[in-house]
């Protein structure tokens, strides 16, 4: 069974959502109501306007983020879950916040150990 995993094309297209530092961090701030770019971007923290873009276009390919537009004057655009996201946010990004628990300063340290040599 795990060599066929391996080699799976749905496990690298469910890894895939891992390998971009800020798509998970984009489902987690979306985790409540849905957001306006301006307030997504300031709830994310440190990632620059490109990244956000590249990242949302990302996430709304694989059908995780909905983007709706409002027919207003000025313009407003909101992102949110979509069910399909708010699964990978309820399943495999809670586990990884669960883990992060009780390990996050066992891997800080291995990393802090490893980079001074």
């Amino acid at each position: 069974m795990t060599d066929e995993l391996i080699v799976d094309c749905q496990l690298r297209s469910g890894l895939e959502l891992f390998a971009h530092t800020w798509d998970p961090l984009v489902i987690v701030a979306l985790r409540g109501e849905p957001l306006r770019r301006r307030v997504l971007k300031n709830a994310i923290g440190g990632v620059s306007d490109k990244v956000l873009t590249e990242s949302l276009h990302r996430l709304l390919a694989n059908g995780l983020v909905a983007r709706r537009s409002f027919a207003e004057a000025p313009p407003r655009v909101e992102y949110a879950l979509t069910p399909l996201g708010r699964t990978l946010l309820e399943g495999p990004l809670l586990a990884l916040g669960h883990w992060l628990e009780g390990h996050a300063e066992e891997l800080l340290a291995a990393q802090e150990a490893s980079e001074a040599g």
